[in-house]
């Protein structure tokens, strides 16, 4: 079965390592400079008005303070090397893993947010930023390819196999979602998370006749088996 281990986080080049250094730079760059700021946030008017499409994109790059840049980045570091890694892997995409591994990354980004440009595109009081989204789908990806992955939930500190953390999570997100008044952006997690799965299970599927949904089951079946001896 599939497992991250430490050793993945001692790889010196990596498309998550990347992608965390520019993400702190820019974020960082904007704490200090509110032009930086308002050039690349997520505002729907500026979409539907002006054509700017690729907010979709830079609101990524840009966080609301400390903790919002760290948790995401911690949790990108940890969980996408060990998906970048299974992504190169001969049992997925091989020397086109990094390719891919990116692509799920920035189309997560567009499509994490394209339910929230749907109902605020003309509201020209709202604004999200941050690469919540991309950083779902990085998880997500990894708890189907390795679903006994133990994580925490937030400052818990128990460990949970991926394969109960995953629904917890979407449901706790999805109450939160509803509820609202918390400033996050909690449909753009719901949806990151989603697209990681179905990037897996689809492309994984068209382009490396691998079976995500079954390899799933069968990881599922081990940690049962090893850890709760059933």
């Amino acid at each position: 079965m599939v497992t991250f281990g430490s050793e993945f986080l001692f790889m010196q080049f990596s498309i998550t390592l990347i992608i965390v250094v520019i993400t702190c730079i820019v974020s960082i760059s904007g704490f200090s400079n509110t032009k930086i700021v308002d050039d690349l946030i997520f505002y729907p008017p500026a979409v539907s008005r002006r054509n700017q499409w690729y907010r979709f994109f830079t609101c990524g790059l840009i966080h609301a303070d400390w903790g919002h840049l760290i948790f995401n980045m911690l949790s990108l570091y940890l969980f996408g090397i060990g998906v970048e890694h299974a992504f190169s892997s001969p049992q997925l995409f091989a020397e086109k893993g990094k390719v891919f591994y990116l692509l799920m990354y920035v189309l997560a980004l567009m499509v994490s947010l394209l339910p929230t440009y749907s109902r605020h595109k003309n509201d020209y009081y709202y604004r999200s930023l941050g690469a919540s989204g991309a950083v779902s789908a990085v998880i997500f990806a990894g708890l189907l390819i390795a679903p006994g992955t133990e994580v925490y939930f937030f400052f818990i500190p128990i460990p949970i196999p991926g394969f109960i953390f995953a629904p917890l999570y979407l449901i706790i997100s999805i109450m939160m979602e509803k509820k609202g008044g918390d400033n996050v952006n909690h449909s753009a997690h719901i949806w990151g998370a989603v697209f990681g799965l179905v990037f897996v299970i689809v492309i994984g599927k068209f382009v490396a006749d691998y079976n995500a949904i079954t390899r799933c089951i069968e990881g599922i079946q081990y940690y049962i088996q090893t850890e709760w001896g059933g």
